[in-house]
């Protein structure tokens, strides 16, 4: 089977690499400039695509002319893996099979960029892996595959995106085997009178509000630990944290309050309860335990982050 592979993230990496065999070419977003330097770093996914010496097609969207060569690969089918284009009908035309979604939620819900970072922003006991025969309205075809996964205490984007993403790996493998033997499936049309939609991202998102509880704070960090990177104030300096859980305690101070330094980390309070800070970095200075921080600052206590 002839395949074209679609996606732009680290996400993306383990699908493409499970096929990679059936793969003849690689769509991805093409490189934005980075720094001060204005210098163009290469995403994943095409890192990945010269290891495994594929062809690859940088577009910034399908009206670019280099948009025009995966028509000639003659594909019979795509697989689209967090691109992060809308893929146009004309495009969707194109094999002769149709095109597969690999979409990090159970759809109908959190359709769009962001599912993986919702399901922890909304304390989420499961998520999920939903492959979709697409169309070219955005995450609503057919359902052709979905499978459960849990969102265990611990997770973070990083650690559930990375989970998710080898386990469709795997499915997806398995559902092109399928496809060359009994071709596309139809799938079951989604229920999308109760669809939900996922926001873009925003560096905005990642500031703290201490007047929010602990589960809700606690969310932001882990879903936001790649980035924006929730973060806070600490003497008009920013403050990133990187790790952080609920912390139960009797004190009662203004949120925001540091309530005490213990071995794990940086006790701060929140609407209701606190958050423990274990991992920080505070404007220009290197990311390190929370701990080591406050060894570092003196008079931590009752200092408000802000």
């Amino acid at each position: 089977m002839n395949v074209i592979f679609f996606g732009s993230s680290s996400f993306s990496v383990l699908p493409l690499k499970s096929i990679s065999q059936s793969v003849s070419a690689v769509v991805t977003k093409k490189a934005k400039p980075k720094g001060r330097g204005y210098v163009f770093e290469d995403n994943e996914v095409k890192k990945a695509a010269y290891e495994l010496n594929l062809p690859i097609i940088e577009i910034e969207s399908f009206r670019d002319e280099a948009s025009i060569l995966i028509r000639e690969y003659k594909p019979d089918l795509f697989v689209v893996a967090s691109f992060g284009i809308i893929i146009p009908r004309w495009v969707l035309d194109i094999p002769s099979m149709g095109a597969i979604n690999i979409h990090p939620s159970l759809l109908p819900k959190y359709r769009g960029p962001s599912p993986i970072q919702w399901a922890l922003l909304n304390r989420d006991e499961k998520t999920g892996i939903t492959l979709i025969n697409m169309n070219e309205k955005m995450d609503a075809g057919n359902i052709v595959y979905q499978e459960d996964i849990d969102i265990d205490g611990d997770d973070d984007f990083i650690i559930l995106s990375e989970r998710l993403s080898r386990r469709s790996a795997e499915i997806m493998l398995d559902m092109l085997s399928k496809i060359e033997v009994e071709g596309m499936p139809e799938g079951i049309e989604q229920q999308h009178e109760i669809a939900t939609f996922t926001k873009i991202i925003t560096k905005e998102m990642g500031k703290i509000d201490w007047n929010k509880t602990a589960a809700e704070i606690a969310g932001q960090i882990k879903a936001f630990v790649l980035w924006p990177t929730a973060f806070s104030f600490f003497d008009d300096m920013l403050f990133k944290i990187f790790d952080g859980k609920i912390f139960y305690t009797d004190r009662k101070k203004l949120p925001g309050t540091i309530l005490e330094v213990i071995k794990d980390g940086i006790v701060v309070q929140s609407s209701d309860r606190a958050i423990l800070v274990k991992e920080v970095q505070l404007q220009n200075k290197k990311r390190m335990r929370a701990f080591d921080f406050a060894n570092g600052s003196r008079g931590l206590v009752g200092k408000i982050l802000k």
